[in-house]
C-alpha cells in the first residue's frame, strides 16, 4: 500500500520536501522563500503563485478557494507591470512577499515566513510539534489547521505527526470523507490508511459497493487494491457469488 500511496500522492512530496532544515537568526522567522507567479494557460485553468524555499516548492491556485490567499490574487492581477507586495495570513503564520510584475499573474519575488507561537503550542499539544521550520511554511500552503487535526481525530483517525497532518490536509482528507468511508465493509483506524484511499479515489460510494456485494471488514490495504486493479462493486459481488457468497 505505501508504493501506491506513493503514486497516488506524488505531488505531495514537493510540499513535505519543505520540511529541509534552516536556519534562522529569528526561530520563528524564514527566510530564503521565493514567490513565482504564472498566468492561466493551457491545461492549468488558473493563474498559479508557486512557493518555493531551498530545493523545493509548492503551487497555489489563485481561483478563489482560498480565502487566505485573496490579497495575494488581488495583488498579483494587477494588469499594471511594477514593484507589488502581499500577504497570506493562515493559522500557522504569516507570508509576507514582496517582488515585480511584468504581466497581471506574471511575476516574482521574495519572501519571508513568520510562524504563529501559538498554533506551534497547539500542534505540540496534540503530539503534532514540527521539528523544522520549514514544516510549518507547508502546512499554510496546504491549509493544514488544528480544526483538520481536532475533526480527523473525532473520527478515530488522529495525525501522529506533523507530516500525517499536511500529507492529510494536501489530499483534502477531511472528517467529512473519512465518515463518508466508514462502512461495514471497511476497517478505519489510521490517518495513513485514510490518505491511500484518498490518493488512489476510494470514496464512500466504492466502500458501500463492496458492502453490498457481501465483503466486510476489509483493511484499507484490501479496498485500495481492489480499487487499483479496478474492481467495480459489480464485479467484487460476482466474486462473491463464485466464492460461495460468503463475503470477507
Amino acid at each position: 500500500m505505501n508504493a501506491m500511496f506513493l503514486a497516488g500522492g506524488a505531488a505531495l512530496l514537493s510540499i513535505l520536501a519543505c520540511a529541509a532544515p534552516t536556519a534562522a537568526a529569528d526561530p520563528l522567522v524564514l527566510t530564503d522563500v521565493r514567490w513565482v507567479a504564472e498566468p492561466a494557460s493551457g491545461k492549468k485553468g488558473a493563474p498559479r503563485v508557486r512557493i518555493q524555499h531551498q530545493r523545493s516548492s509548492s503551487d497555489r491556485t489563485l481561483d478563489g478557494a482560498r480565502a487566505d490567499f485573496a490579497e495575494a490574487q488581488t495583488a498579483l492581477g494587477r494588469a499594471t507591470p511594477g514593484p507589488v507586495s502581499f500577504a497570506v495570513t493562515h493559522d500557522a503564520g504569516t507570508l509576507s512577499c514582496t517582488g515585480t510584475l511584468t504581466r497581471a499573474f506574471e511575476g516574482k519575488g521574495e519572501c519571508r515566513f513568520t510562524s504563529d507561537p501559538g498554533f506551534e503550542r497547539a500542534l505540540s499539544e496534540r503530539g503534532l510539534v514540527p521539528d523544522r521550520r520549514a514544516t510549518l511554511l507547508a502546512m499554510l500552503m496546504v491549509d493544514a489547521t488544528i480544526d483538520l487535526a481536532d475533526g480527523l481525530t473525532r473520527e478515530g483517525v488522529r495525525p501522529k505527526d506533523a507530516d500525517d497532518l499536511i500529507a492529510a490536509a494536501a489530499l483534502d482528507v477531511r472528517p467529512e470523507y473519512i465518515r463518508d468511508l466508514k462502512s461495514e465493509a471497511l476497517v478505519l483506524t489510521d490517518v495513513e490508511d485514510a490518505i491511500a484511499c484518498k490518493a488512489l479515489g476510494v470514496d464512500g460510494a466504492y466502500v458501500r459497493g463492496l458492502a453490498a456485494a457481501g465483503y466486510r471488514k476489509l483493511s484499507a490495504n484490501e479496498v485500495v487494491s481492489m480499487k487499483a486493479m479496478g474492481v467495480t462493486a459489480d464485479y467484487a459481488q460476482a466474486m462473491n457469488r463464485a466464492a460461495g457468497g460468503n463475503g470477507k
